[in-house]
């Protein structure tokens, strides 16, 4: 079977650096012309939520819970060295004084050049949330869906 160019990333982790890997992936791989696919699920989804910082969303109490502590994209932690959520706010201090773009413009240069997002159902189902609690998701669907859409090209888990 011959690869497209084609690259789809399965976004399992909230972390800060994770989600600049991740996000600079999708951003370069379409810029050069690659269809790319995202696919959100559980910690993930944090990075697109529509409410940027700590708030209560989902139903049931567990839900509303897990929500309120992941804290939206402004409280992305660092995998290693967060101290106290600190050291996100210096990594995006670091790569804007070096002129590097940072996540919020590589999440915009993903939306801009077409990258597909997809919210996992399961995972929405557990959190209590839906598409409206998300930014940019084309469809929530299951793993075997998403299996098909990434079909023939490069998949990796971040």
């Amino acid at each position: 079977m011959v690869q497209s160019k084609k690259l789809s990333l399965i976004c399992f982790s909230g972390d800060f650096d994770k989600a600049v890997a991740m996000f600079t992936l999708a951003s370069g791989a379409a810029a050069v012309g690659y269809e790319v696919n995202l696919f959100f699920t559980f910690w993930g989804y944090n990075i697109i939520k529509k409410y940027r910082g700590r708030g209560i969303q989902g139903t049931g109490f567990l839900a509303r819970f897990f929500n309120f502590l992941l804290g939206g994209f402004k409280n992305l932690p660092l995998s290693r060295l967060n101290f106290f959520g600190l050291s996100p706010r210096l990594m995006s201090y670091m790569m804007r004084s070096q002129n590097v773009a940072t996540l919020g413009e590589l999440v915009e240069a993903s939306v801009a050049l077409g990258v597909n997002f997809y919210g996992c159902e399961m995972s929405q189902v557990i959190l209590g949330t839906n598409d409206s609690d998300y930014l940019y998701i084309k469809e929530r669907l299951g793993v075997a869906r998403f299996l098909d859409i990434a079909e023939g090209g490069q998949v990796l888990f971040v």
